[in-house]
């Protein structure tokens, strides 16, 4: 049922995603020049790897500032939904290299499929603008809860307060602010 979830999202997304994605790839294109997506490796449910997707933004300029700030670098990521990657909800998928230096409890997380959005993004998120970012074992803890709370009613609410989050003007992509997982 969840896969039927997320396959509706995605499908309800692309109508304003596709063409969105494909203005952004031409702008890239003639802006940047070289290949307009990047692929990196993450770990996935069971610890399967897989490559993730995303508009490449290592270049200086405007628009790959605007992409990252927007979080529109990470639209290619809904193809990794369709493929079955990923889901919609789920934890911040991470690297293999993240993955190594994970505790038994916080390789939990990987009983799930990793997601776009997910609540400890969310926390990650409304913390931003504080001081101090999310550590990342309050990180490991929130995916955690989110994998041993998770219900219909809970993704709802993550992708209700997510949607509020992108639609408002100060969001951005400052959650990366968050852990450095690798540590």
């Amino acid at each position: 049922m969840r896969r039927v979830g997320d396959l509706a999202v995605i499908a309800l997304a692309a109508i304003a995603a596709l063409p969105l994605a494909l203005l952004i790839a031409v702008l890239l294109r003639c802006t940047t020049g070289g290949p307009v997506l990047q692929r990196q490796t993450r770990t996935g449910r069971y610890g399967r790897e897989f490559q993730i997707l995303r508009f490449r933004t290592g270049g200086d300029g405007r628009l790959t500032a605007l992409l990252r700030r927007t979080g529109l670098d990470e639209l290619p990521r809904l193809w990794n939904v369709a493929r079955g990657d990923m889901g919609v909800i789920g934890p911040r998928p991470a690297g293999p290299d993240q993955v190594v230096g994970c505790s038994g409890r916080e390789r939990d997380r990987l009983s799930v499929r990793p997601g776009l959005t997910g609540w400890a993004q969310l926390h990650a998120l409304s913390r931003a603008r504080t001081p101090r970012p999310l550590s990342r074992p309050e990180w490991a803890e929130l995916d955690l809860w989110y994998v041993e709370h998770r219900s219909l009613g809970l993704d709802l609410h993550i992708l209700g307060l997510t949607v509020l989050a992108l639609l408002r003007s100060d969001a951005g992509r400052e959650h990366r602010v968050g852990p450095d997982l690798r540590r």
